[in-house]
């Protein structure tokens, strides 16, 4: 899961070019849709619903129960989110990262292991260490996002990433586009929770929902700080891991049979 990439040559965009391309940002609106602009789709949740730490989303993978060929999780967070799967881009390497199943295999014992992967909303996330214009931020309740405003496209999120969870928007938006999930070209952007759903009382990830409906219930979602919650009861009953443990970055994604 080690990015090889090597760092750009360029040294940081200086604090005044930044500044500029913030108020550039803010001044043409960044129109998305006809009549939806970035800055009212931005907005997120309420003022009188703030996020609260006393919540702390979360997601349970169980690794013995993803099948082999399914790829349903990753339809329906295309679906939700509106973003291109590897399979339909144009261009492969440039597809957005935001979930795919890794197909892995023991060297030992050949075992083989099917995998999701997404960004891990670290509670000390990397992403956030080196991104020079603070666009990359955790909410409250463990979210971790990128403020498309002052994102400035850099990639140094990505190769601090230890997952490879992010991806620069490349590809010309079309009809895809969704009003909730303001994304744009030049950005960086990577799995976000679901926000929008959370944010309007859902509870759970399109892709929860769809692996549950496949009949597999390998992914499960919700309040890690909820006794009472079902991924809480289902954490002090299973054995899990975090991928990378050994970075120490208190993941909110934990992992059953690998």
């Amino acid at each position: 899961m080690k990015d090889k990439k090597s760092m750009p040559d360029n040294t940081p965009p200086s604090p005044e070019r930044r500044r500029f391309i913030g108020t550039a940002t803010v001044a043409a609106g960044v129109t998305l849709v006809p009549g939806l602009m970035l800055i009212e789709a931005a907005q997120g949740r309420p003022e009188d619903q703030p996020a609260s730490s006393a919540v702390r989303w979360g997601m349970l993978i169980d690794a013995t129960r993803c099948a082999t060929g399914c790829d349903d999780c990753v339809t329906a967070c295309s679906t939700e989110n509106g973003w291109t799967p590897i399979a339909e881009a144009a261009h492969p390497r440039q597809a957005p990262q935001w979930i795919r199943k890794l197909e892995l295999e023991d060297p030992l014992t050949q075992k083989e292991t099917n995998l999701p992967m997404l960004c891990q909303h670290c509670g000390d996330a990397p992403c956030i260490d080196v991104c020079p214009t603070g666009a990359s931020f955790r909410r409250a309740d463990g979210i971790v996002l990128v403020n498309r405003h002052t994102c400035i496209g850099c990639r140094y999120c990505m190769m601090a990433c230890p997952y490879k969870a992010r991806s620069l928007v490349h590809e010309p938006l079309n009809d895809t586009q969704k009003p909730d999930v303001p994304r744009g070209v030049g950005c960086v952007e990577a799995c976000t929770f679901c926000v929008q759903k959370l944010d309007r009382g859902d509870g759970t990830t399109a892709c929860a929902e769809a692996c549950t409906a496949a009949g597999n219930d390998a992914i499960l979602f919700g309040d890690m700080n909820d006794p009472d919650s079902a991924i809480a009861k289902r954490l002090r009953e299973l054995p899990t891991k975090e991928v990378r443990a050994d970075l120490n970055l208190d993941l909110g994604v934990r992992y059953h049979g690998i």
